[in-house]
């Protein structure tokens, strides 16, 4: 399939693009502690432009040095321009174009508690008697002045186009809010005065570049979850007071970290893919500007469509690239059933960013993001014949990179059917793009020439009529026994019997366990079942969901009438129902079904590690097999054992 309007050129003032695909400002952790720009953040944006992006924007890029948070990039200061320089000089060199988001990031920054926060009016700290407070007038001054300085040293250091950011809480945005800004001075009040340090900015931008640089700008589309913010018609207009101060393009965005919008800005799968084109599309309409929808665009047929349909001029297509670097190539070239599916997860790339333990981003499709010189597949000079036990995403992972170096892996999958509990976890709501992804592997991996024997469990018989120099187990978990009394009754049933459909239960039915797979069973209830309710041992459901993906999943049980009993033991099960605890008090809970979802135990592979060790079979365990963790940790090591052998 070709997608002729997706990969037509466009020209914006001075700039030609060879297609309207924007690779956005993401934030990785790749920048070192000084704000300087790392030969790792390089390579990251080498390899998508490499593989065919149109313009590639820097993460957000620090202006103003007081205000300039440690491990972001920055432009506030002449010493950074030479690093830059390298990072353009690359992305040019591999065939791109570079974009650089200049950002001032108002309470962001207080992830460096030396740095200055500005902000419009004064907030409270929580727990301290401290409030933050409002900037003073000659602070603006400096900081629109600073965009400006910041502008000049990105046209020195070779980029092709700029982004002032104005969405997402920071400064800008917090000024333009009425949510936030209260000032009673000439930047508050009504949406003139309170564009006014927005406006400075922008004027302050373009007076420090070419007249044919374009200047880009990231805005929400409206304010989210924030009582008596903006509205659509208020960044409207704001938007055609941008256009006059000489603002080209605009980047339609949505979401701040105030609230749960914050599920805005890196969506998880449980927002619907394209939830914000018709906002786009109408700024567009109403604008005449030429505008970028953002927001889970990430198959080129949906891209085309929105571009072909003429609701935007541009897409930002962004951790799709983070899981395939070639998305552009492969789509291009007719091959996009080959490009590697991101699953908006975010366990690598918004889970990784803020948690502290993770140095730079990740991907759970994508084992090399962050190391793409290191991972760069090597050819093997010993080919050896691979039996790898189990077609779930890391068996499929493990066979694929033994393919491309050269090697000869053999996938036996025990069941009728590859993907494996990745495939079982897209039968639950809102994850149907993770089974279309654990099946679309599959395909890859027999494309790919690699054989694949279903029905299969690998036996000692099996080994040794294969007779493999090594093999790899990746045959997964199973789900936990709870072993009280009444467990064994006909009533109770477990998370993947339901959610593969082998078990059915209605009426009023109790799930034991409020981890991610207990409560993606409570929805998968909902309209099956009379009444739900959910018993977790812990004070708090979902510990084990990543931030923003916890934020759609508890949103969509409160909606569904889900009961969640926290703090609270199973001691019994019978046929009347299940004998509770909580707070040391006893109780029977009346119940139709019981299902058990208190996580998952690995499978026995101790006959297979015993003829491997008898026959001096190198043998490598890898993913749940392992041990039970997320799917991110599975395919990574699958990768890294399979560039090993």
């Amino acid at each position: 399939m070709t997608y002729p309007a997706l990969f037509s050129p466009i020209k914006i003032r001075g700039l030609e693009l060879k297609n309207r695909i924007i690779f956005p400002a993401m934030g990785t952790k790749m920048p070192n502690e000084e704000r300087f720009v790392t030969q790792q953040l390089i390579d990251y944006h080498v390899a998508r432009a490499e593989g065919g992006c149109g313009l590639n924007f820097t993460e957000v890029c620090s202006v103003y040095a007081p205000a300039s948070p440690k491990k972001f990039l920055a432009i506030s200061e002449d010493k950074y321009i030479p690093g830059l320089q390298q990072l353009t000089d690359a992305i040019h060199n591999a065939g791109g174009k570079a974009g650089i988001q200049l950002w001032l990031g108002g309470l962001a920054v207080a992830s460096d508690p030396e740095q200055m926060i500005i902000i419009p009016s004064p907030v409270p700290v929580p727990g301290t008697e401290y409030t933050i407070p409002g900037a003073e007038i000659e602070t603006l001054k400096a900081a629109a002045n600073a965009f400006g300085e910041g502008a000049r040293r990105a046209v020195q250091a070779g980029f092709d186009a700029i982004e002032f950011h104005a969405g997402h809480n920071y400064t800008p945005h917090s000024f333009l809010s009425p949510f936030f800004n209260r000032r009673t001075d000439e930047y508050g009040g009504d949406l003139q005065n309170r564009a006014r340090f927005l406006i400075e900015c922008i004027s302050s931008i373009r007076q420090n570049i070419p007249d044919d640089m374009p200047l880009f700008m990231r805005i929400d589309a409206h304010d989210d979850y924030l009582e008596g913010g903006l509205s659509i018609e208020d960044v409207i207009a704001f938007c055609n007071m941008s256009k006059a101060a000489g603002v080209d393009a605009l980047d339609v965005s949505r979401g701040n970290f105030s609230s749960a919008a914050i599920k805005y800005e890196v969506p998880p799968i449980d927002l619907p893919r394209g939830f914000n084109v018709d906002n786009a599309d109408r700024i567009r309409r109403e604008t005449g500007m030429i505008t970028v929808a953002v927001g889970r665009i990430n198959t080129p047929g949906q891209a085309e469509e929105i571009l072909a349909d003429g609701k935007a001029d541009m897409v930002v297509i962004g951790r799709a690239q983070l899981a395939d670097p070639e998305f552009c190539m492969k789509a291009q070239s007719g091959n996009s059933d080959d490009i590697v599916q991101c699953v908006a997860c975010n366990q690598g790339c918004y889970d990784g960013f803020v948690s502290s333990e993770v140095p730079y981003i990740t991907c759970l499709r994508n084992p090399a993001l962050g190391r793409e010189s290191e991972y760069k597949l090597m050819m093997t000079d010993h080919p050896k014949k691979v039996v790898v036990a189990g077609g779930g995403i890391a068996g499929l992972e493990a066979a694929m990179v033994l393919k491309r170096r050269g090697h000869q892996p053999i996938v036996c999958e025990a069941t009728g059917a590859l993907g494996g509990q990745f495939a079982l976890a897209g039968e639950a709501p809102r994850k149907e793009e993770m089974k279309a992804a654990a099946i679309s592997r599959g395909e890859q991996v027999i494309r790919e020439g690699i054989e694949v024997r279903l029905d299969s469990p690998v036996t000692e018989s099996l080994l040794e009529e294969l007779k493999p120099d090594e093999v790899i187990v990746a045959i997964g978990a199973a789900p936990m026994q709870l072993n009280i009394p009444g467990s064994q009754l006909t009533k109770v049933t477990n998370s993947h019997d339901v959610l593969s459909g082998e078990a059915m239960v209605s009426g009023e039915v109790v799930i034991i366990g409020g981890g991610l797979v207990g409560l993606e069973v409570a929805e998968y209830l909902h309209g099956k079942a009379s009444k739900i309710t959910v018993v977790e041992m812990l004070d708090k459901v979902a510990k084990d969901l990543g931030e923003l993906r916890s934020i759609c999943v508890m949103e969509s049980l409160r909606e569904s009438g889900v009961h969640l009993l926290t703090n609270t033991k199973c001691l019994e099960i019978n046929e009347y129902g299940v004998v509770i605890e909580n707070k040391g008090e006893v109780s029977e809970y009346p119940c139709d079904s019981v299902v058990v979802a208190i996580g998952a135990k690995s499978r026995n592979y101790e006959g297979l590690q015993h003829f491997c060790n008898e026959r001096q079979i190198p043998i490598h365990v890898v993913g749940d097999a392992l041990r039970a963790r997320r799917a991110l940790n599975a395919v990574s090591e699958a990768h890294e054992v399979a560039r090993m052998i």
